[in-house]
């Protein structure tokens, strides 16, 4: 084996450019493989922090009439829950409104939530009481498509339990930034007591958002999901970019492959001679695939050498300091940053290596494979038939 590595090393190192050329090929796809997938884990890790920070909490006690993906249920699906069952949960309630900022209305998601929750990152705490409004806070998107800023009152429209239409003016008091569309697009929150004054439905929610000290129980007439089943559609939609952007990641490493299985053939068309010696000299035509196969192998090798020396400082450097991306990104309807940090982690960078360095190894053996069946007179004559 150690024969067998410095003759397939000098051979590698005495072909010059066209080695090096292959190494180039390979480092570019495992970088590449490496950068996407990382890029991919950061913006998982971001969505799945910002949005059970800003929305899920650990978990959300539904009413059993609400239904998350059906509008219509927001009138009827909300409810009283005992006191007993009310510790480490924060109520939220639902209510359909309109506002209309410069003479235009807007159909909006009215949300009450308690002043001094402390389970999610919406900053109640900025409620500030006024006289003549009600006080309310919007998000950055929802501010820049109203046009809305703090200060600004504004008209807003809603119902009471028994479907009559009530209006009174509401004013901002702050607007907050954040990644989650979810808790910004078309929603106006103000203090869950304004609004169960407003409508009627005292002590009523739609859902409880659990903190981490709360502990599932069966409770009639309301549903508990789970953190992990609240984050399922966030999951499956990173599966599927993952799984189209391994497209173009194997595309690059089949091409990359491709190279290293033309030099090897060309390789073995061009040594007969060389090979014919070798077994002359005693080695097993096993020996010589062998030697063939250890060249390719080390293509890879040398590729995942100069890839860490390129990629290290690069990566770090990426994810310090983040990739920023458009805010027409945002739009998408899933928590997703201006700048998204790619996560490097070691099961990433080994799972790429193993696959560029087995992959290498197979492309080589491959064409190595009709040394074994060659004649050793006409092999030291150049003819492998």
């Amino acid at each position: 084996m150690k024969l067998a590595l410095q003759l397939a090393y000098r051979n590698l190192v005495g072909a010059g450019l066209r080695t090096w050329l292959n190494v180039g090929v390979l480092t570019f796809a495992f970088l590449m493989i490496i950068f996407l997938n990382g890029i991919l884990d950061g913006w998982n890790h971001q969505a799945k922090t910002d949005t059970i920070a800003w929305e899920y909490g650990n978990g959300h006690l539904l009413n059993e009439k609400y239904d998350p993906y059906d509008p219509f249920s927001i009138q009827d699906g909300h409810g009283i829950l005992s006191e007993e069952n009310k510790e480490n949960l924060s109520p939220i309630l639902l209510q359909q409104g309109s506002i209309y900022p410069e003479g235009r209305m807007v159909s909006i998601l009215l949300k009450g939530i308690e002043v001094n929750q402390k389970t999610l990152k919406i900053p109640t705490t900025n409620f500030k009481e006024n006289a003549s409004a009600i006080p309310a806070i919007i998000g950055v998107n929802m501010a820049t498509s109203t046009n809305l800023k703090i200060g600004d009152q504004v008209l807003l429209r809603w119902r009471d339990k028994n479907g009559m239409f009530d209006a009174k003016n509401i004013i901002i008091v702050d607007v907050f930034k954040t990644n989650v569309p979810t808790v910004d697009h078309g929603q106006v929150w103000i203090p869950i007591t304004h609004l169960w004054e407003m409508t009627g439905l005292e002590n009523h929610a739609t859902y409880f958002v659990a903190n981490e000290k709360f502990k599932p129980k069966a409770i009639k007439q309301w549903n508990y999901v789970s953190q992990k089943e609240l984050l399922h559609d966030l999951d499956e939609i990173i599966s599927m970019k993952k799984s189209s952007s391994s497209i173009l990641y194997l595309l690059l490493l089949a091409i990359a492959l491709l190279a290293v299985f033309d030099t090897q053939v060309l390789s073995i068309f061009r040594r007969q001679k060389e090979i014919g010696t070798y077994v002359a000299l005693g080695m097993t035509r096993s020996q010589v695939v062998g030697l063939f196969t250890i060249e390719g192998t080390m293509y890879s090798l040398f590729a995942t050498v100069i890839g860490c020396i390129i990629g290290v400082p690069l990566f770090w450097y990426l994810s310090k300091t983040g990739m920023a991306f458009p805010t027409s990104s945002q739009d998408m309807g899933i928590a997703m940053a201006d700048r998204i940090y790619p996560v490097y982690g070691i099961s990433l960078i080994l799972g790429t290596v193993a696959l560029v360095v087995i992959s290498a190894t197979i492309v080589s053996f491959l064409p190595a494979r009709k040394i074994a069946k060659l004649n050793p007179v006409e092999a030291l004559k150049g003819k492998i038939q």
